[in-house]
């Protein structure tokens, strides 16, 4: 079922879910609200995009052009629907493509920030995979790898360009080790907790292509999502803008 919900908390947007799909998560307001904007950037790109909730959130931070990547059809057709609601078709663009090959489309050195909110979990036996295939591809590297993500970012990424990732504290290390394979610098960690009191279950990581500031990883502080009460905390809301006044 096809259902509209506020994408930030002060009702700036609305976005498109399907109950049936995947929907979006705390994860991608954190993405969008860590990665680096700023005057130089010029055009965006969002691998794995889903129903876009992040092109939709940036666009609250830059005027730069937003591409949003997307293999599902039906996410996309969801999109197209916010998009046309919010009348943000000048500044989004869809693409439903195979993030895979996205270099041949927009070639090496093209773009100033990219973005992903990927598939968290590899396929081994023991996988909990969904009955539905379109959870199961956005939850699991079914069609895509995140080397395969780490590599297309680095083709396409200009000299100096920003590559913004969130993912799972247990990866951290295979994630260092591929930026590093592919030229793509660390620069800001930023660890997620649920809660004070419990474990990391979410990272915030950023690279930088062809800059070299190893000396320079900025660990920033940690991000807590709900505080002793089991409400979100005030950096979270601060994040979904409910204390913004409309």
């Amino acid at each position: 079922m096809i259902v509209k919900n506020d994408l930030l908390g002060y009702q700036k947007y609305i976005i498109y879910q399907d109950t049936e799909l995947f929907s979006f998560s705390t994860d991608s307001m954190l993405l969008a609200n860590f990665a680096t904007i700023n005057r130089k950037t010029k055009l965006v790109v969002d691998f794995c995009s889903g129903n876009f909730p992040i092109p939709m959130y940036l666009t609250l931070k830059t005027d730069a052009k937003i591409i949003g990547v997307e293999i599902q059809k039906a996410s996309c057709k969801l999109a197209q629907m916010s998009i046309m609601e919010n009348k943000l078709e000048d500044q989004i663009e869809i693409k439903n493509a195979d993030v895979l090959s996205i270099h041949k489309e927009f070639g090496p050195d093209m773009c100033d920030l990219v973005l992903c909110n990927p598939p968290f979990f590899k396929i081994n036996e023991n996988s909990n995979l969904n009955q539905r295939q379109e959870v199961t591809i956005a939850r699991h590297e079914v069609l895509i790898t995140l080397e395969d993500i780490i590599k297309e970012a680095a083709i396409i990424l200009r000299q100096g360009g920003y590559f913004a990732m969130v993912h799972r504290p247990e990866r951290m290390a295979e994630i260092f080790i591929l930026l590093k394979k592919y030229q793509l610098e660390p620069s800001r960690l930023q660890f997620v907790y649920p809660k004070m009191g419990k474990e990391a279950n979410h990272i915030l990581i950023e690279a930088r292509k062809g800059v070299k500031k190893e000396a320079n990883l900025k660990i920033l502080a940690p991000l807590f999502v709900y505080d002793e009460n089991n409400q979100w905390t005030n950096d979270i809301l601060k994040i979904y803008n409910y204390n913004k006044e409309e």
